[in-house]
């Protein structure tokens, strides 16, 4: 695949996860749902994975892997993390490089040695700030405004929340948690592409990640 080819993909994808992410919750924050209503509790988990899908976006915008143009890849990691949960595209881009680049040590964001626990809490730690939940705080009481506060719960706060599981869960703890025998301390999931996009949008095939960090998450799949 050519490299202009590449980038008008890598933009057309990642409008494409954005675009799901805010139809899906424009409709679901206007929805006089009713809480016996199972479609209620499967919303909130396809909410949940595009939400993941916002990071995911954000992540390939570290990596450079969205567009050739830095302007318009930066654009999208901006905007991507800054939807997600009022983060700050240059600050995760510091410590998700941090990440690659001392994986596994005292020095990585990204890792722990303890429990699955500890470890999430310290992961948390790392990457949310005061300014951040201020932002959220304050986006939470002007969307009250307009929209029920059972609505923002359920389909804004709850699926932004549980996304941090799944990421930190099947693309961090996962792979890395152990003894590995290669230079990423990584391990990878099985060839299964189906569970690995429903996990974490292939990021299960963490050691093919850390090989290949310029492979967008949406050809991540080929080299396994």
């Amino acid at each position: 695949m050519g490299k202009n080819q590449s980038s008008f993909l890598g933009v057309i994808v990642a409008s494409i996860v954005i675009l799901c992410w805010f139809i899906s919750l424009y409709f679901l924050l206007r929805w006089d749902f009713n809480w016996n209503n199972p479609l209620v509790y499967i919303m909130i988990f396809v909410q949940m994975h595009l939400y993941t899908g916002l990071f995911i976006t954000a992540h390939d915008a570290m990596h450079g892997t969205i567009s050739a143009n830095k302007n318009i890849n930066n654009f999208f990691g901006y905007l991507s993390v800054f939807l997600y949960a009022g983060f700050f595209y240059n600050k995760l881009y510091s410590k998700h490089h941090n990440h690659h680049n001392h994986v596994h040590t005292v020095n990585d964001p990204d890792f722990a040695p303890h429990g699955f626990w500890k470890w999430y809490f310290s992961f948390m730690m790392n990457y949310v700030t005061i300014i951040q939940l201020v932002i959220m705080a304050v986006a939470f009481n002007v969307l009250q405004i307009w929209v029920k506060q059972e609505n923002l719960l359920l389909f804004w706060v709850l699926p932004s929340l549980l996304s941090t599981f799944q990421l930190f869960y099947f693309g961090t703890y996962v792979p890395h948690k152990g003894e590995h025998d290669n230079e990423h301390h990584a391990s990878t999931l099985q060839k299964n592409h189906s569970i690995a996009f429903i996990t974490c949008y292939f990021f299960g095939y963490h050691l093919e990640h850390h090989q290949k960090p310029h492979m967008p998450w949406w050809q991540l799949y080929k080299t396994k």
